[in-house]
């Protein structure tokens, strides 16, 4: 390969998803970063028997995905400058053979294009209902887009003319950094082609809903940057989130009283939202009539969740504070050392 790829990962006591992901990043080629955010689970040792350069974050610092990222790519850039291409992937997820070689060909071809990302899979979709939505969600349409996710390659002069991620994003900082790549000129897109398998292990509503709230926060922030003419980022998807989880209900609950009740007809109006995304589902993602009901239900129910997020968010603002890190993945257990791969 001529092109010089590096790989960032970062990761927090992923345990055997992290084993996985950096060998299939050693497979890949080019030198490896791991960032760690504070494991307790030999997450550290683990990355340096597999080859990685360890970066270990400062958690006296406000951490944030974008921050760990911006520290490995800081390492990479240090440990080998020479790097025109980076990989990003999340420590629960394992790149698929091939991926690395068709997405420098695809970046190698035009000079404009500043990222490129593939088909992230649950690995173990049918293990949960939580799963098979991840799986659901990360299928996303081929060509030009306007963003991508953790996982994907990037052109190092790209990133670094927007100056990287910004890390005070708690979540949904891809997004965000893509708005400032297309409005430098440089362009983004998902390519046909599988790219990682990704564990989520979310087996509880409890993971699901904090994951929504997550969400609802991303899209709030999200549009407090970017949301002004002609980006508009993320703004008709906060003003879905304050119709259906906020003003809806509330209007409901107020004028049951003066209404005798008949304000609780509008509850309906979920049923409608809920046949409209079953149906587009159906059509445009081509899922089976129960999968695309499954998916609707949760969009629907978490519209709720994503309200919380969007409140956390505006009350975090209002009192000049920093929202917490929303997490919703449980630890794996700790995995014993093994000789690396030779």
């Amino acid at each position: 390969m001529s092109t010089p790829i590096g790989i960032v990962a970062i990761g927090r006591n992923e345990g055997e998803r992290l084993r996985r992901c950096l060998e299939s990043a050693r497979i890949a080629g080019g030198p490896v970063i791991y960032v760690d955010s504070n494991s307790s689970d030999g997450s550290e040792n683990l990355a340096r028997e597999r080859g990685a350069t360890v970066v270990q974050l400062d958690m006296s610092i406000p951490f944030t995905a974008a921050r760990a990222r911006n520290e490995g790519f800081a390492e990479l850039m240090r440990i080998a400058p020479q790097t025109q291409l980076v990989q990003f992937v999340d420590g629960d997820c394992e790149i698929v053979a091939g991926w690395i070689d068709r997405a420098a060909r695809e970046l190698a071809g035009e000079e404009k294009l500043a990222v490129v990302c593939g088909r992230r899979r649950e690995r173990h979709p049918d293990a949960s209902t939580y799963n098979k939505l991840c799986d659901i969600e990360w299928d996303t349409p081929i060509g030009d887009a306007e963003a991508c996710g953790g996982d994907a390659m990037m052109r190092v002069a790209a990133f670094r003319q927007v100056s990287g991620f910004d890390a005070s994003v708690i979540a949904g900082e891809e997004p965000e950094l893509c708005v400032r790549l297309r409005q430098a000129g440089w362009k983004i897109r998902r390519l046909d082609a599988e790219m990682t398998l990704h564990d989520a292990a979310m087996i509880h509503f409890g993971q699901w809903w904090k994951r929504m709230v997550r969400g609802g926060h991303a899209y709030a922030q999200g549009s407090s940057m970017h949301g002004a003419p002609p980006e508009r980022h993320w703004v008709r998807e906060t003003r879905r989130i304050v119709f259906w989880g906020i003003l809806l209900p509330l209007a409901i609950a107020v004028f049951g009283w003066p209404t005798r009740g008949w304000s609780f007809a509008l509850l309906l109006l979920y049923g409608v939202l809920w046949w409209r995304v079953r149906r587009s589902m159906i059509r445009s993602r081509g899922l089976s009539p129960r999968d695309a009901a499954l998916y609707a239900k949760h969009i629907v129910i978490g519209k709720f969740a994503e309200a919380q997020g969007l409140i956390t968010f505006n009350a975090s603002r209002l009192l000049g504070r920093r929202t917490k890190l929303i997490e919703y993945k449980a630890a794996q257990k700790p995995v014993a050392a093994a000789p690396a791969c030779r």
